[in-house]
């Protein structure tokens, strides 16, 4: 009896043995699916990635060409709007400088009362210095005295440029 209770005993081990070995071979088979599966996700995930910033980076560098491209239009812009400021401004002293003294200077007047003495500045700047001779004696006291003023530091801003 005795060895009939042991070799039931060593029989029923190793069909323990046999289940929890096939449960751990089953176990094992599920953990490599598993495994397979995250795999095939994260390339999956990775792929979609790498699209994403291909994406992004062909509109970035789109987006810089475009804002180039304004930029340099841009700077077109303000070189032809410089130029015709200064064909105006040259056309401008052009006329001063025909104009007799005293009616430039009641217009000169009249501007720096509207508050456009910087208008005038840069006008009296293109004309000769024999017209701006003339004009001052006929423009006010105090209108002279702010455009001599200004002369001044435009003459002093020009020599420590220069």
């Amino acid at each position: 009896m005795r060895l009939l209770i042991i070799l039931l005993f060593v029989i029923f081990n190793l069909e323990a043995q046999e289940v929890s070995s096939a449960t751990l071979i089953k176990q094992k088979i599920e953990i490599k699916e598993l495994k397979k599966d995250l795999n095939n996700f994260y390339n999956k995930k990775e792929k979609e990635y790498q699209t994403r910033k291909k994406e992004l980076e062909t509109l970035l560098s789109k987006i810089e060409k475009e804002k180039n491209e304004i930029q340099s239009l841009r700077d077109e812009n303000r070189e032809l709007l410089s130029n015709i400021k200064g064909e105006v401004e040259n056309k401008t002293a052009k006329i001063y400088n025909k104009m007799k003294p005293k009616i430039a200077a009641n217009i000169f007047n009249q501007m720096i009362s509207e508050g456009k003495i910087e208008d005038v500045f840069d006008i009296i700047l293109r004309l000769k210095d024999s017209k701006v001779t003339s004009l001052m004696k006929y423009i006010s006291p105090m209108n002279a005295s702010m455009l001599t003023q200004m002369l001044q530091d435009y003459k002093e801003n020009n020599n420590n440029e220069g």
